[in-house]
């Protein structure tokens, strides 16, 4: 993927990891907040407005992590308030867009480079350049690159314009989707990235058998209840879903996490096949994109940049069966 050096855009493709050969994932660095009265968030030192047409999302279909974002733009309804661009370009110095945006423009290459927006933003930027990024036009700067604090500002921040009353984390069950964030995170959503970057065999196969640890789990607490955090669908459950729904094509081969398929897990499977089937939600998922993504942009993983022909993902417009 490459990364910023002050301000100087880097081609290698290292990827931390500690002493054990264990995958290390980069820090967030911005981390302001939308807010329905411009006040400072949680996080950052300075609070943005939500108004409809300031903001800007840049996204990728390849990663889960901006995957939540252009889901809760989605349920939320913001597609008329928060505009957004797809990543649509061979990732040559990382995520590429064929078109400019506004006063960025496109270089010789006739590509817009997102490390341009991050650069826009603070000129001498050392860092990876990630999705999702959300960018205020008014200030011309990042607002946040963390996707689970862009996806709370556009849960609440923009009810007062334009957004729907939809509620994803309420305050009755913050504790609860908190407490399975963190397990899924460390289990799932990032687990499967320690798998698939492992460097030696002892941190790989400590990190698979806790992917499958969590992948149990799942299934377990979904064979008790309608959802993760209860009755009612949750920031939990669009947390999750961004992974599971790219399990059996991406991380089961690409990244080793083969002990078993997701479809092997009825209850995960079927709960998945439900979220994939809700309003709005099939058409964030560009399956074959996805794929591509990995297996021809990772060539520490997959030299050849060959991509796969399977699996069939028919299996995810099956009847789900829950009601």
């Amino acid at each position: 993927m490459g990364q910023l050096v002050n301000g100087q855009w880097s081609d290698s493709d290292e990827r931390p990891t500690d002493a054990s050969g264990a995958y290390l994932r980069a820090s967030y660095a911005f981390r302001h907040w939308v807010t329905a009265d411009g006040s400072a968030g949680p996080t950052g030192e300075s609070g943005y407005k939500a108004e409809p047409g300031r903001y800007h999302l840049f996204v990728a279909q390849t990663c889960p992590w901006a995957h939540r974002a252009a889901i809760y733009r989605s349920l939320k309804g913001l597609e008329d308030v928060i505009t957004m661009s797809q990543a649509d370009a061979p990732k040559s110095a990382g995520w590429s867009f064929t078109k400019g945006f506004e006063h960025l423009k496109s270089g010789d290459s006739g590509v817009f480079h997102l490390h341009q927006v991050y650069t826009a933003a603070d000129p001498s930027y050392s860092g990876k350049v990630t999705v999702p990024t959300l960018w205020d036009r008014e200030r011309r700067t990042i607002v946040n690159n963390e996707s689970s604090e862009i996806i709370r500002m556009f849960d609440t921040a923009f009810d007062g314009v334009g957004a729907n009353a939809e509620e994803l984390c309420p305050p009755d069950l913050l504790a609860e989707i908190d407490e399975v964030n963190d397990f899924v995170y460390e289990h799932v959503n990032n687990g499967v990235y320690r798998t698939g970057f492992a460097k030696t065999q002892a941190a790989y196969e400590e990190a698979i058998a806790k992917v499958f640890k969590g992948l149990d789990w799942l299934e377990d607490r979904l064979s008790q209840q309608r959802y993760l955090a209860g009755s009612q669908i949750t920031e939990a459950d669009w947390r999750t879903f961004p992974t599971l729904v790219r399990f059996d094509s991406v991380y089961y081969s690409h990244f080793k996490c083969n002990i078993r398929r997701l479809q092997d897990y009825p209850n995960l499977s079927a709960y998945t096949r439900e979220l994939f089937q809700r309003p709005g939600i099939a058409e964030t998922c560009d399956m074959e994109a996805m794929k591509v993504g990995y297996y021809a942009a990772m060539p520490s993983i997959n030299p050849s940049g060959i991509i796969p022909v399977g699996p069939d993902t028919s299996w995810l417009l099956e009847p789900h069966g829950r009601g």
